[in-house]
């Protein structure tokens, strides 16, 4: 897309994305995702109930009476995007194009991270490592990961969730919070990858999937391009037996993915092209506030 176009959709996207992130998940994102401890903040005078370990004995020994150090959280995090770039992510029969909804979660992420002066950053992948994005702070380096978002064209088409998972084990030496945002169309077995970076890093998931990838329509003969491989086949859809066997092939990845997230203790959450990624984030931020 030209560079005017381009502004107006990164524009259109912060207006809404900002908004959400202010209005909607300041409260829920703060509790999800805690600090990395308590730091000393004050001291203050002891007060009944106060637990005496907490006494400061210098102030206590100057003042002559006793004082209490006040802690608290180290809130600043790093945040990372992983975000899936393959060829799957520009199909888009039902509701909009994957990519642009990734792109309104990655921004909404992002805007609420930095409203917790938290830092973010991003790695796009296909199945390769595209583009590593340093995780920054500020409004202006979040309107950079927009951009590429919107306009990056990967070198590859392909999916591979396992190498994504050992570049960011690898690359992240601190404990940082990471959200991998993918449709999960992938045949790799990420399960190990993912459960070692979930023990070292705070890891969550978001699938981000198209009604069209999970049913086919009763259309008759249909050409179908597989936008990872290039491949094209055609299917006939009228047959009741091929749309089963279609049912029946996504049901299978669906459970594949679930057991594998689960197993690795990845907490996610699944949201179609044409519904509202509000619930969905809403629905993983509470759910972490509850563990």
């Amino acid at each position: 897309m030209d560079s005017n176009e381009l502004l107006k959709k990164v524009r259109k996207i912060e207006i809404k994305t900002r908004g959400l992130s202010q209005n909607i998940f300041a409260g829920e994102y703060h509790s999800a995702f805690k600090g990395r401890g308590m730091m000393f903040s004050e001291v203050r005078e002891y007060q009944y109930g106060d637990d005496i370990r907490d006494i400061d004995w210098n102030v206590t020994a100057r003042h002559n009476r006793p004082f209490v150090k006040v802690y608290e959280e180290e809130r600043e995090l790093t945040v990372m995007l992983v975000v899936d770039v393959s060829g799957s992510r520009n199909f888009g029969a039902v509701g909009d194009e994957k990519r642009q909804m990734i792109a309104e979660i990655s921004a909404t992420l992002a805007f609420s991270a930095i409203q917790n002066n938290d830092k973010i950053g991003a790695v796009f992948f296909s199945d390769k490592i595209e583009k590593f994005i340093p995780p920054k702070k500020g409004k202006k380096h979040i309107l950079f990961i927009i951009r590429e978002l919107l306009d990056f064209k990967p070198t590859s088409n392909g999916t591979d969730i396992a190498l994504a998972m050992r570049y960011l084990t690898d690359a992240m030496k601190k404990r940082c919070t990471m959200f991998l945002i993918s449709d999960f169309i992938d045949e790799s077995d990420y399960g190990k990858p993912m459960t070692i970076a979930g023990n070292k890093h705070d890891l969550m998931a978001l699938q981000v999937y198209d009604k069209r990838d999970s049913h086919l329509p009763d259309v008759g003969l249909m050409r179908v391009n597989d936008l990872e491989t290039g491949a094209t086949r055609w299917i006939d859809t009228s047959s009741s037996k091929v749309r089963k066997a279609y049912d029946k092939w996504w049901y299978d990845r669906q459970q594949t993915m679930a057991t594998t997230l689960r197993s690795s203790r990845v907490d996610y959450a699944t949201v179609a092209t044409d519904e509202d990624y509000v619930v969905a984030l809403m629905s993983l931020f509470k759910n972490r506030g509850t563990r």
